[in-house]
């Protein structure tokens, strides 16, 4: 088992599973077999530490992340591997450092264009050109592509990919927008040059005809599903752990924790659970999101504290200080706990992990 993260350790702990991950990685080779594979690893890989996870990921077919300065980073650990900057570069120096440490640049605005420019010809930049097919984030309209090409040619060094889109919907069932999305993209970049990408986990896991010369996805390689409900094919990567650090018998019609939104039905036991949102627990889980206590179904029971929980420990059998606490991953999966807290599974990881001290198995 290995450990990461310099800080002073807090009581709880991200476990994350190596083997998790390949498997994944697996899942998305067997969904879209005609495709290359570009895991995103942005944001210190949802959490799970983006130096360990690339390794652990080392069969997929190139990186993404977010930023230049992300993806310089992650070059000094990926020597011969294409990495994507999904944001492109936003400054002149961003430009240069994107040339100098080989990253490819996805091009979504008209000021990226012009810093390309400015680079002269040099080892030139690996471009990948962003149509906003009803996203409205990033991206060029799909009227804009003649212009696009056309500047494009008179920049010196520049070697054209081909063209990405990025999904907005493809997480809600019966949706009709993917699939407008999907039929813009083509209208776009028929006739065009290049290669192609569309599909997101979300597109990797429903929509077939996303997959296309690459996929892209992010979510799902840490076992979350994109579409709010856990997924049998896929393995958590992260469990996020705690312990009971102490036992309380309180009366019937006592408040519990700040505000007193919990007031116990009857005589019961609390556990104090050393965890809170300091270590990325939502503070809004509400009374009765599901914990692991020793293995056995708990609830939360009161508000969530900066660096503790307090569960209802009624039909949990002999419980002890010391004994573990399981917050989501194996056995309560992220996707239950975060519909209960009324966010994503995706928020839920980022925040744990990089607040909480990671062991990898």
């Amino acid at each position: 088992m290995q450990s990461s993260q310099s800080h002073t350790p807090r009581a709880a702990r991200a476990h994350i599973d190596l083997s998790a991950l390949s498997h994944n990685l697996d899942r998305v080779c067997e969904l879209a077999p005609g495709s290359r594979v570009m895991a995103v690893v942005k944001a210190d890989a949802y959490g799970h530490g983006m130096a360990e996870v690339v390794q652990a990921l080392d069969r997929a077919d190139a990186f993404a992340v977010a930023t230049v300065m992300e993806a310089v980073r992650l070059r000094e650990r990926v020597a011969g591997r294409p990495i994507v900057a999904l944001q492109g570069p936003h400054s002149w120096d961003e430009a240069q450092l994107a040339r100098a440490a080989r990253i490819q640049v996805v091009i979504h605005a008209w000021e990226q264009l012009d810093l390309l420019a400015r680079l002269g010809r040099g080892d030139g930049v690996e471009v990948w050109l962003k149509v906003d097919t009803g996203m409205h984030r990033l991206g060029f309209a799909p009227e804009e592509l003649d212009r696009v090409w056309s500047r494009l040619g008179r920049v010196a060094g520049v070697r054209p990919m081909g063209h990405l889109t990025h999904l907005a919907r493809a997480d809600e069932p019966g949706s009709e927008h993917t699939d407008r999305q999907i039929r813009a993209f083509e209208h776009a970049v028929e006739g065009r040059p290049g290669l192609q990408s569309i599909a997101n986990s979300a597109g990797v896991l429903r929509y077939p005809d996303s997959h296309r010369d690459w996929v892209r996805p992010g979510i799902m390689l840490y076992g979350c599903s994109p579409l709010g409900v856990a997924s049998e094919v896929l393995e958590p990567a992260m469990t996020l752990k705690a312990v009971v650090v102490q036992l309380k018998r309180c009366r019937g019609g006592e408040p519990v924790g700040y505000g007193g939104t919990f007031v116990c039905p009857e005589d019961m036991p609390i556990g104090v659970v050393g965890i809170g949102y300091a270590d990325g627990y939502p503070r809004h889980a509400p009374n009765g999101t599901p914990v692991l206590v020793g293995g056995c179904r708990a609830a939360l029971a009161g508000r969530v504290s900066m660096d503790m929980i307090t569960v209802d420990l009624r039909g949990v059998p002999e419980v002890s200080v010391g004994d573990e606490v399981v917050l989501w991953g194996r056995g309560l999966p992220v996707e239950e706990v975060s519909r209960r807290a009324g966010t994503i599974g995706y928020e839920l990881l980022c925040r744990a992990g990089c607040a909480t001290h990671r062991l990898y198995t």
